[in-house]
C-alpha cells in the first residue's frame, strides 16, 4: 500500500510537470500582436475608424493636466484634465485587443490622479494600477473584451471633484466586424460644473463642493466650454453627408437629454452598446453613460445640439451648432410665408362675442382702424420675439432682456440688428439689470429685420425708424 502510494504521488507530479510544459509551449506557441501607438487627437475629431481584421497590441500614451483656462467668456477655471482637454482624447480599439495602457502625471500638477476605464474587464477598471503622484507614470494592460462605447475617468477620492472638474472621456471598443462606413464622425461629451460664482461670473471661479453635493450644476456644457462647439467652433457637414456621433455623459451627476434640433436619428445605440433603435428624437444618456447617434442632414442649415431639459441649454450652457451646407430643398422643408393677420381671417377665428349684460348700454359702432405702418414689423415681433421677449415686450428677469423702454436698444439699435442677423450669448445689462441667455440668430429676410426693428423703435421706444432693408443687406456682406 505504501509504494503504491508512492507510485501515485509521482505520477502526480510527472503529470503536473507536463502540464506546466504544455502550457508554456501554448504561450509561447501564441503569435506576437503587431504593436500599434494609438493617434490621441483634440476632441470633437477622433481617431479615425479601425480597418485591421485582426488583433493588435495597442499602447496608449496618456497625460494627466491641470489648465487654467475659460470655461466661459471672460470666466476662467482650473479643469483637471486627460490629455489636456475637456473632455479627455477619445481612445479607439478593437475587440480582441490588448492595450497598454500609460498615464503620465505631469510634474507641474498638484494632486494625484488614475483612471477607472469602463472597458476594463477587472476590480477598479485599472483605477488601482494607476494612481500616482505628479511627476510619475503608471502602466497596466488589458484585454478588450466586449465592444461598446465606454466612458473612463478618473477615480481619485473625491471622486466626484474629479469628474466635475473635467476627467473623463471616451473608448470605443470598434466589433471585430468592424463598423458602418459614414462621412463625419464627432465626439461629444456633457459635463456639469460647479462654480462659486454664477453663470458666466467673471474672473477665476472655484470648485463649489457643497454646490456638487446638492447637486446643482452651475454649467451644463457640451466639450467642457460655453460656445465649445458655437460659432467658429461648430461641427459642420454637408447635406446628404451620413453623420456618427460618439456622445457621452461625464457626469458627475447630471443625465442628458440629448436631442439635435432640426434631424431625427436614424440609428441610435442606446448605453453605447451594440443594439440600435431606428427615428429617435431625443434619447437618454446617464451620467457615466454613451450612446452613438447617426443621422442624415438633408437641408442647409444650422442643426442645435441641447440638452432638452432645456433650461441647461439656453441657461447653463449645453448647447451646440452643426453647420449644414447644400441647396435648398423646399419640398423637404421650405422657407416659409409670413405676413399680418386679415381683417377677415380674424373675424374667422376669434372667439364669439359673449352675450351683453341686460343692464348694458349698446356697443358704439366700431371704428375701423388705420393700417398700421408697421403691421409688418409687429408681425414679425408675435412671430419671432413675443415668445422669449414676451407680448408685452417686458422680457424675463435674469433671462431675456426688455426690448419695451430698452436702454440698450434705444442708445444702440444697430447693434440690435446685428443681434438678430447673427446670435448672441453673454452677459447683457438693460435698463441697469444684468441678463444672461442666448439669443440664436434668426433666419428673417432683410425687409422683415428692417421692420422689426423700426417696429420696437416706434411702437415700444417712443423713437423714430431707424434702419433700412438695404442697411441690413450691408450688415450681411459684412458678417
Amino acid at each position: 500500500m505504501k509504494n503504491k502510494f508512492k507510485l501515485s504521488a509521482a505520477t502526480l507530479a510527472t503529470s503536473a510537470l507536463l502540464a506546466m510544459m504544455g502550457a508554456t509551449a501554448a504561450v509561447a506557441a501564441e503569435p506576437e500582436l503587431p504593436v500599434i501607438t494609438q493617434e490621441l487627437v483634440a476632441p470633437p475629431q477622433l481617431p479615425p475608424p479601425i480597418t485591421r481584421k485582426t488583433a493588435a497590441h495597442v499602447v496608449v500614451n496618456l497625460t494627466v493636466e491641470e489648465v487654467e483656462r475659460e470655461i466661459a467668456p471672460g470666466t476662467r477655471y482650473t479643469f483637471w484634465t486627460f490629455g489636456g482637454t475637456v473632455p479627455g482624447k477619445f481612445i479607439r480599439v478593437r475587440e480582441g485587443d490588448t492595450v497598454e495602457l500609460h498615464l503620465l502625471n505631469l510634474p507641474d500638477n498638484k494632486l494625484p490622479h488614475n483612471i477607472d476605464l469602463h472597458a476594463v474587464t477587472g476590480p477598479g477598471g485599472g483605477a488601482a494600477q494607476t494612481l500616482i503622484a505628479p511627476g510619475n507614470e503608471a502602466t497596466f494592460t488589458f484585454k478588450a473584451l466586449q465592444s461598446g462605447l465606454y466612458v473612463y475617468h478618473c477615480a481619485t477620492a473625491p471622486v466626484g471633484m474629479h469628474v466635475a472638474n473635467g476627467m473623463y472621456g471616451l473608448i470605443m471598443v470598434e466589433p471585430k466586424e468592424g463598423m458602418e462606413k459614414v462621412d463625419k464622425e464627432y465626439y461629444v461629451m456633457q459635463g456639469d460644473f460647479y462654480t462659486e460664482g454664477n453663470y458666466r461670473a467673471p474672473g477665476l471661479q472655484n470648485f463649489d463642493m457643497q454646490k456638487a453635493i446638492d447637486e446643482k450644476p452651475t454649467y451644463v456644457l457640451f466639450n467642457g466650454a460655453d460656445g465649445a462647439l458655437t460659432g467658429a467652433n461648430s461641427l459642420s457637414a454637408k447635406a446628404n453627408e451620413k453623420v456618427r456621433m460618439f456622445f457621452g455623459v461625464g457626469g458627475p451627476n447630471i443625465t442628458s437629454s440629448f436631442h439635435i434640433i432640426g434631424t431625427i436619428f436614424d440609428k441610435v445605440y442606446f448605453e453605447g452598446g451594440t443594439k440600435f433603435q431606428e427615428n429617435v428624437q431625443t434619447t437618454m444618456v446617464p451620467a457615466g453613460g454613451s450612446a452613438i447617434v447617426e443621422f442624415t442632414p438633408r437641408v442647409p442649415g444650422n442643426l442645435t445640439l441641447v440638452d432638452h431639459s432645456l433650461t441647461r441649454a439656453f441657461n447653463k450652457g449645453a448647447i451646440g451648432l452643426l453647420s449644414v451646407a447644400g441647396p435648398d430643398k423646399p419640398e423637404i422643408y421650405s422657407k416659409g410665408i409670413k405676413k399680418p393677420l386679415t381683417a377677415a381671417t380674424i373675424a374667422k377665428v376669434a372667439p364669439a362675442a359673449k352675450p351683453a349684460a341686460k343692464d348694458a348700454k349698446p356697443a358704439a359702432p366700431a371704428v375701423a382702424a388705420a393700417p398700421s405702418v408697421h403691421a409688418r414689423g409687429k408681425a414679425v415681433f408675435d412671430a419671432n420675439c413675443a415668445v422669449c421677449h414676451q407680448a408685452d415686450a417686458k422680457g424675463v428677469a435674469g433671462v431675456f432682456p426688455p426690448l419695451a423702454h430698452s436702454d440698450f436698444f434705444q442708445q444702440r439699435p444697430y447693434e440690435m440688428a446685428h443681434i438678430v442677423l447673427n446670435g448672441r450669448s453673454g452677459t447683457m445689462v438693460v435698463n441697469g439689470q444684468k441678463y444672461n441667455g442666448v439669443m440664436p440668430a434668426q433666419d428673417l429676410n432683410d425687409e422683415d429685420i428692417s421692420a422689426v426693428i423700426n417696429y420696437i423703435s416706434v411702437e415700444l421706444n417712443e423713437g423714430q425708424p431707424v434702419l433700412t432693408p438695404d442697411q441690413v443687406r450691408d450688415m450681411r456682406k459684412k458678417r
